[in-house]
């Protein structure tokens, strides 16, 4: 009778033992994931900034794309047009 009495105090000890393992288990295997969420939530948290200040930089250009200053900054940056009588310095460094 003491042995079996033994055996089963064994058996729980197994059991408690192995239901403790497998909690561990569970335990840092959700841990792994929600360290991986939450990477991926500061890589999008970081997209979103640049999206918004991109869209930020956008909205100014909009506001100003009627300006007589943008029309003339853009047709000298990009189209080589300059005003009558205007001297224009080329670098030949560049």
């Amino acid at each position: 009778m003491k042995k079996r009495i033994k055996t089963n105090k064994i058996y729980k000890k197994l059991l408690i033992l192995g239901i403790l393992i497998y909690v561990a288990y569970i335990f840092i295997g959700q841990q792994k994931t929600l360290n991986s969420y939450k990477n991926t939530q500061d890589y999008y948290t970081e997209q979103l900034n640049m999206q918004l200040a991109y869209q930020e930089s956008l909205n100014k250009t909009k506001s100003n794309i009627d300006s007589k200053e943008y029309i003339e900054k853009i047709a000298r940056e990009k189209l080589d047009m300059y005003l009558p009588n205007e001297r224009v310095y080329i670098d030949k460094g560049n």
